[in-house]
Formats: C-alpha cells, sequence, structure tokens
C-alpha cells in the first residue's frame, strides 16, 4: 500500500460543505483546514459552501453538486454526530445510491487511535450518487484530519496501489 511515483496524478474536482447551524465563512476552522488539503495535494476546490443543519436545504445542495458534471466529489464537515440536530446522515440517505461502509469503519477505527472509545458517537460516512463520491467527516479539526489523512489523501490519488477511488471513476455510473 503505497503511492506508485511511475503512475501520474489526476485530479479530481472537489466540492466542500461544512454543515452547521453556527460556522460562518469567518470561523470555519475544519472547512479551512479541508480546502488547504484538498488543494495542497493538487485537488481542484471548485465550490465551497455552508449549509444549516436542515435535511430539506442539504438534500437540494447534494442533488445540485450531485447533477454538475464539474464535481466528481463531495467533502462535508459537521452534522455527523448523535444530537438532534445532527442530520448528516439522514440527508445522505436520501441521495445515495450505494453505501461505501469500509469508510466510517476505517474512520472510526483512527479516531480511536486519538480519542479512544468517543470516536462511537461518530456517524462519519460515505456513499455514492449518480457517480459522485460523498464523504461525510465530523466537524471537529481534528476528525477532519484523521479523515483526510487517514483515508482521503491517498484513496483519491490515482496512483496509490493496490487500488483507489479514482480509477473507479470511469465505471461509477455503469449499468
Amino acid at each position: 500500500m503505497a503511492i506508485d511515483e511511475t503512475r501520474v496524478f489526476k485530479p479530481i474536482n472537489i466540492a466542500l460543505l461544512t454543515i452547521s447551524d453556527t460556522r460562518t465563512a469567518a470561523d470555519d476552522t475544519s472547512g479551512d483546514i479541508l480546502a488547504g488539503l484538498i488543494t495542497g495535494k493538487g485537488h481542484r476546490l471548485i465550490t465551497r459552501a455552508i449549509e444549516r443543519d436542515d435535511v430539506e436545504r442539504l438534500v437540494v445542495r447534494l442533488n445540485n453538486w450531485i447533477d454538475d458534471p464539474e464535481i466528481d466529489a463531495i467533502i462535508s464537515t459537521g452534522g455527523t454526530g448523535l444530537t438532534g440536530r445532527d442530520i448528516t446522515p439522514e440527508a445522505l440517505d436520501r441521495v445515495k445510491e450505494k453505501d461505501i461502509p469500509g469508510f466510517g469503519e476505517l474512520f472510526r477505527w483512527l479516531s480511536y487511535q486519538t480519542i479512544g472509545t468517543s470516536t462511537v458517537q461518530s456517524r462519519a460516512c460515505a456513499v455514492l450518487s449518480r457517480g459522485t463520491y460523498i464523504f461525510a467527516l465530523p466537524g471537529s479539526n481534528g476528525a477532519v484530519k484523521d479523515g483526510w489523512n487517514g483515508i482521503l489523501n491517498e484513496q483519491l490519488d490515482s496512483r496509490n496501489r493496490p487500488c483507489n477511488f479514482i480509477e473507479l471513476m470511469p465505471r461509477l455510473r455503469e449499468i
């Protein structure tokens, strides 16, 4: 499991969504961290938004981005906890075609290394919808770093061996 430097890096177009009732562009630190990690890797940050914890609004935003041919993946931060306002997984359930269960499982295993059993309160998840990947990370700075550095950095790198999400993209809409 390593980056094969003989292969060409293929950047993708990513939309970044912060889901929060309290964050603004001025204090969206987890979104800022993710934006820096995405562009630092060489991917294109196509759009970025903050959306309130409202299932209907979130579903509309996700569907618009899923249907945008310029967006290959959506990464969200926030709304994956257990409180009444945490609705990100429920919104993803309404737009998904397939779950990517290994993402949440691996995220919680990685998170356990830093926060211990508190990781059981995370509902980090990933889905596939109409050829677009959607990755939902918790809203903390540590969680977005864990999710990016421990999973997405490699899986969104076309050079990662033995396999990666990028090489599957041409076949995601197969019937």
